[in-house]
């Protein structure tokens, strides 16, 4: 018969990076637990994982029931909260994970407060290059950009265009672009993030008539490419070239004249702060309220 620690066993080995990181979170030693992988295998009659010197990796048959698995736990989880007296106590784990810069800036203080009024409720934030969709164990999931495949809901938090800047040391020694095509003669800056061609810039004119008008299309040669923003605005801010960078990072650096923004007239493809959660059916009272959490902190930071 599986029992839950047979399930939780499972889930862990899917979400963690190693066996020794398994180990860890079930609090067992890795030989304790190849023994126990051993004898639930035997259970079902089925290899759940293959392995070598250095790793552990699930089998499709594993991974099968690892997610089900993952997915009867927290059925359970929602279950007891369910019977709780007072279901406005909410407790148990909360993870969330977030982007680096955008989840140190806004969402940890944000928890912050959601944990002082719940205390309750452990909460976890996993900060990760990319949380959607290496979401891992997550309970929710805070996207920046566009959201492709998805079988979570998505809830936009808040709108965030994206704005082409420099220093002004750069404009000084280079020149200010005046239109787009102006951008091809310049140094540029590139963020590898969320495997978007990050090469590729759609831009189109601002305003009104933005609906109405077909996008130009930019592919550019960038001088310089890493894997995070706030290191691509710095080199931004020291005059290493045009950079394409969310307005949530971009403007106080404008604000301080760090940076310029360019091509202001022009609008460039948006990248919305964006709330990815479980269906209704599949969702526990302490998604459910950090989904409103999250919207109302959100609707009273944009007032």
């Amino acid at each position: 018969m599986i029992q839950i620690e047979d399930m939780q066993l499972a889930a862990a080995l899917l979400r963690e990076p190693s066996l020794s990181a398994a180990a860890r979170a079930l609090d067992v030693t890795p030989p304790a637990l190849s023994m126990r992988l051993r004898k639930l295998e035997a259970t079902l009659g089925l290899s759940l994982a293959t392995r070598t010197a250095r790793r552990l990796s699930l089998t499709p048959e594993g991974e099968r029931f690892a997610r089900e698995a993952a997915t009867l736990l927290g059925q359970i989880e929602g279950l007891r909260e369910s019977m709780q007296r007072d279901d406005q106590r909410l407790t148990g784990t909360l993870r969330i994970a977030a982007p680096f810069g955008y989840g140190r800036q806004y969402i940890a203080p944000m928890l912050a407060r959601f944990a002082r009024l719940h205390p309750g409720l452990s909460v976890q934030l996993d900060l990760r290059e990319t949380p959607w969709p290496d979401r891992h164990d997550a309970d929710a999931v805070i996207h920046i950009g566009t959201v492709r495949d998805s079988s979570w809901v998505a809830r936009t938090l808040s709108a965030n265009e994206r704005w082409l800047c420099a220093s002004p040391e750069y404009l000084r020694l280079h020149g200010v672009p005046r239109v787009p095509r102006d951008v091809m003669a310049h140094g540029c800056i590139s963020i590898r993030e969320n495997d978007e061609d990050v090469t590729l810039w759609h831009v189109r004119p601002a305003g009104r008539a933005a609906a109405k008008a077909k996008p130009q299309t930019l592919r550019i040669s960038p001088a310089y490419v890493t894997n995070d923003g706030g290191v691509a605005r710095q080199w931004a801010e020291q005059g290493m070239g045009l950079v394409l960078r969310s307005e949530w990072d971009a403007a106080d650096a404008v604000a301080r004249g760090t940076l310029v923004r360019v091509l202001a007239d022009w609008q460039f493809d948006s990248a919305p702060v964006t709330l990815l959660v479980p269906s209704r059916k599949g969702r526990t009272a302490r998604v459910q309220a950090i989904v409103e959490f999250l919207a109302e902190s959100f609707g009273a930071r944009e007032k």
